[in-house]
């Protein structure tokens, strides 16, 4: 009777949540309230960036070759796609519980982050002036989104603290010492990062304290609710079947920006690393997963079979990838058709963008959308047509992220690694 119960309550407020978020998406489209908030604060924030200008350009006066590589290799080691990197390997020595939460938060702040860059389309500091250092290709796109806040800032913040957190409880929160040095690394690696940002003139001041801010908050609320968020994904109560619900709606539940960034597409690629996450230690949870598993350097895990991981699993997830992105470039066109949704691509699908420049500007009778319901969503929504490249890279990196938590650790049970 108590396992019905909580059942029916677990089942009762992911009801209210998908409600939410689509009541959400209704009303804000509906009242346009991206366009009202831009419209009070990008002013604000342009002003700030501007004014900043001076301060950014006497830092840059120390400017040398060592300082660049210093700050270029410090982005690349707290960006997102370093740690998207490195969680693979977080999960396959053992340390599951760690490696959830850490992508759980990563993709809430990716998300948090760039929905607030999207909806105030603050711009970043004008160069020239200001030299903008971009050593990576990440960098260069980086350098293509909007100022406000500074994601790597946040996102430093968020990981730095959760980390701290971790190591804190597992060694016992009266070993003060311990508290005291990480809290003090940790706020050295986030001043370090904050004051790179300025330093490589990819953002003013006014970015870096809103991503201290915004970080701060993110951190307390994250620490408050993480427990519940993992107990919830290894409850197996109706957990992919919410995840995956939840998922699709975030593709939605996205602001428009002033101008079109890679900001989405970072959100549309880590909101798929999430849900297969979570859709794969569900899965496999009391096998791979467990509090329970070995743990590298221990005797069951030695430093050798960790290596072996490694050497099976990066190949391997990187194939599931390419098969993954191959399916989805002909299943998703294919389904969509059948269903009469209209859509595009932009990158993915060369085909397809030829056959938009073609039709642009033909009126048919196919093409008013008079007729079904998806159809009818479609012009809700105020779109001319869906970009299949969301769907396909949404479904690359839920396969990707899948492998890693159920189908490599599944060759690494058969192969005794």
């Amino acid at each position: 009777m108590e396992s019905s119960g909580s059942g029916s309550g677990s089942g009762t407020w992911q009801g209210l949540i998908l409600v939410g978020i689509v009541t959400w998406i209704c009303v804000s489209s509906y009242l346009n309230f991206t366009h009202k908030i831009r419209s009070l604060i990008q002013p604000w924030v342009s002003r700030q960036v501007l004014g900043g200008v001076p301060l950014i350009l006497r830092i840059q006066k120390c400017q040398n070759g060592v300082l660049d590589a210093f700050f270029s290799a410090l982005s690349c080691v707290v960006s997102v796609p370093f740690y998207t990197a490195f969680l693979p390997l977080l999960f396959w020595s053992g340390h599951g519980r760690l490696a959830r939460q850490m992508t759980l938060l990563i993709a809430f702040c990716d998300y948090l982050g760039n929905c607030i860059k999207d909806v105030i389309s603050a711009p970043r500091p004008s160069c020239p002036p200001v030299r903008r250092i971009t050593a990576t290709k990440d960098e260069e796109d980086n350098a293509m989104e909007y100022g406000l806040p500074s994601s790597h800032t946040l996102n430093t913040v968020c990981l730095s603290g959760y980390l701290l957190h971790y190591v804190s409880s597992s060694v016992g929160y009266e070993n003060v010492s311990i508290q005291y040095y990480g809290f003090a690394l940790a706020c050295l690696l986030v001043a370090l990062v904050a004051f790179g940002r300025i330093y490589l003139g990819m953002h003013s001041v006014v970015d870096i304290v809103g991503g201290l801010a915004i970080g701060v908050l993110i951190l307390g609320l994250w620490l408050t609710v993480n427990e519940q968020i993992d107990d919830f994904i290894t409850s197996k109560q109706n957990v992919s079947s919410f995840w995956t619900a939840l998922s699709f709606l975030l593709l939605f539940a996205y602001p428009t920006p002033e101008h079109p960034t890679p900001s989405y597409e970072y959100h549309t690629a880590f909101n798929g690393v999430t849900l297969g996450i979570v859709t794969g230690v569900q899965q496999t949870y009391s096998q791979f997963h467990h509090e329970a598993v070995p743990r590298v350097f221990s005797p069951e895990l030695p430093l050798a079979a960790y290596t072996g991981r490694v050497m099976v699993g990066i190949p391997t997830i990187l194939l599931v990838k390419f098969c993954s992105k191959s399916l989805a470039k002909w299943i998703l066109p294919t389904v969509s058709s059948a269903l009469g949704i209209p859509i595009r691509s932009s990158t993915y699908i060369p085909k397809l963008k030829l056959d938009n420049v073609h039709a642009n500007g033909k009126k048919t009778d196919e093409s008013k959308y008079s007729v079904g319901y998806l159809q009818r969503l479609c012009e809700f929504l105020c779109q001319d047509s869906f970009d299949i490249d969301t769907g396909i890279r949404f479904f690359q990196y839920a396969g990707l992220a899948w492998s890693v938590v159920d189908l490599v650790p599944s060759i690494f049970s058969y192969i005794n690694l």
